[in-house]
């Protein structure tokens, strides 16, 4: 009888096996947890209007067909970095990645965040490996479950792109959406959990990639251990290979800390921050968040005043990536553009060093696999670097433009000066402006209280010197 209870997900999720999943149970209601922190944090009782972002969102909209698009198809960017910009990923909500070893309580903790558990919403949960889907947690009017080919091919949401995972991956790819409060305002990503002695082909779609995905569109990531599993290898290392460079977005959750004493937990602790040095290369050591996310109350003498500060810390980080979804929203397509408008600076010099090396008697074939095997020899990188204002930190891989150019011919491409027209002016100028006017001014309006209007840069005069407005997550 209790397996079928378990198997009907209608019991509070169980974390930890022998001794605390029998008390939990034994428990009962009397020993669940008071939930007013997570209301008070993250504003779940205010009866405010919901901001109005249409008219921003709509003028974002039209910078990044208008402005960024053009030079983004012209110079096929997706095809280098794999990432292409929807209008439903504009639109979105911001997005919370659920990522971490399994049975760690991923699921577990989206129940608690939701106050899903013990309802016919709550995601199944348990000791074992349960999780084997990418779940995407969602609002609706309405609890409803829909497919991974419904939602790639519904062109309004910000999932389609996810078709070119092929179907194997879509069949692990569900939607549930669900008549919650906090899920007007973010979407929730549950991941399966990492299993080392898995290989990735047997999982029958490419995990890494799919992961990539979500990391990549994720404003805030929570990577969750418990005490048991704290081992990294081959998978998790991968993990946090696709990672760098998003540690302002990473939060790094010790879950189940109440199961421990105080001297254990220590240890723990530790242990976790031994394996994760090497993963991690940043000055300063990454925020580990130590507490229980579950629904039922603390263990006896263990540190329920630390725990309960570390949990509220935890939300108050939701909270202000909530509050900023606008701001990271601009942000986030600004930084898209500049890496467009670098690799178009590239594939230009690439192909003026092309033409400028071609003679009536070259083979152009070895003359291209010279330039494109040696690049610093033509000073492809290094002319960038002194005639632009780009960082050398921000420059591509150089292998990258091998397997580019080897699936797109040299001379498919126009250089920048011939991607001008009388009307609609010069690409490069359009991005540009976008980048050091448009945007900021756009991010500025939302600082002041401004109603942005919906028509053009030339209109509104972006031209006037931008306030810096980015704020720090």
């Amino acid at each position: 009888m209790h397996g079928l209870r378990l198997f009907c997900c209608c019991v509070a999720p169980i974390l930890l096996l022998g001794a605390r999943a029998e008390e939990a149970e034994d428990a009962g209601e009397s020993a669940r947890r008071d939930r007013t922190h997570i209301e008070s944090t993250l504003k779940l009782k205010e009866e405010k209007p919901a901001d109005d972002y249409s008219g921003t969102l709509q003028r974002l909209r039209k910078i990044y067909h208008t402005s960024i698009k053009p030079l983004e198809q012209s110079y096929k960017y997706n095809e280098l970095r794999q990432h292409e910009i929807t209008d439903g990923e504009i639109t979105s909500k911001p997005m919370v990645l659920f990522l971490g070893p399994w049975s760690v309580g991923k699921s577990t903790m989206i129940n608690y965040l939701l106050g899903l558990d013990n309802t016919p919403y709550q995601l199944y949960t348990g000791a074992e490996p349960t999780t084997s889907e990418f779940t995407v947690i969602m609002h609706g009017p309405k609890l409803k479950t829909i497919e991974g080919i419904v939602m790639a091919a519904d062109s309004t949401r910000s999932f389609s792109p996810l078709e070119k995972f092929g179907q194997n991956f879509l069949e692990k790819l569900i939607g549930i959406e669900v008549p919650h409060k906090l899920l007007e305002r973010v979407t929730f990503v549950d991941t399966p959990g990492i299993i080392e002695n898995r290989k990735q082909q047997e999982r029958g779609y490419p995990f890494n990639d799919v992961c990539q995905w979500f990391i990549d569109r994720a404003d805030l990531i929570f990577v969750v251990f418990d005490p048991t599993k704290l081992d990294v290898g081959l998978e998790l290392e991968m993990l946090f290979r696709q990672l760098k460079g998003r540690e302002s977005q990473i939060r790094i959750i010790l879950n189940k800390a109440d199961s421990l004493a105080t001297q254990e937990l220590m240890r723990v602790y530790g242990a976790l921050f031994w394996s994760l040095a090497p993963l991690i290369n940043v000055t300063e050591p990454p925020r580990v968040y130590v507490s229980s996310f579950w629904p039922l109350d603390y263990e006896p003498d263990t540190h329920r005043e630390l725990f309960l500060k570390e949990e509220i810390s935890l939300l108050e980080d939701l909270n202000q990536v909530i509050e900023n979804r606008l701001e990271n929203k601009i942000a986030f397509i600004r930084q898209h553009a500049i890496r467009v408008r670098i690799h178009a600076l590239l594939v230009d010099r690439y192909l003026q060093t092309y033409k400028d090396k071609m003679t009536f008697f070259s083979d152009g074939e070895l003359v291209f696999k010279d330039i494109v095997e040696d690049p610093d020899k033509f000073y492809i990188f290094k002319t960038i670097l002194a005639k632009t204002n780009v960082s050398k930190f921000d420059l591509p891989n150089r292998e990258a433009y091998k397997d580019f150019f080897g699936i797109n011919p040299i001379n498919s491409f126009k250089l920048l000066a011939q991607q001008c027209s009388y009307m609609g002016g010069c690409f490069l100028e359009k991005i540009e402006r976008a980048i050091t006017h448009e945007l900021p001014e756009l991010l500025g309006s939302i600082g002041l209280g401004k109603k942005p209007s919906v028509l053009s840069c030339d209109t509104t005069g972006c031209g006037e010197t931008p306030k810096n407005r980015y704020k720090k997550h």
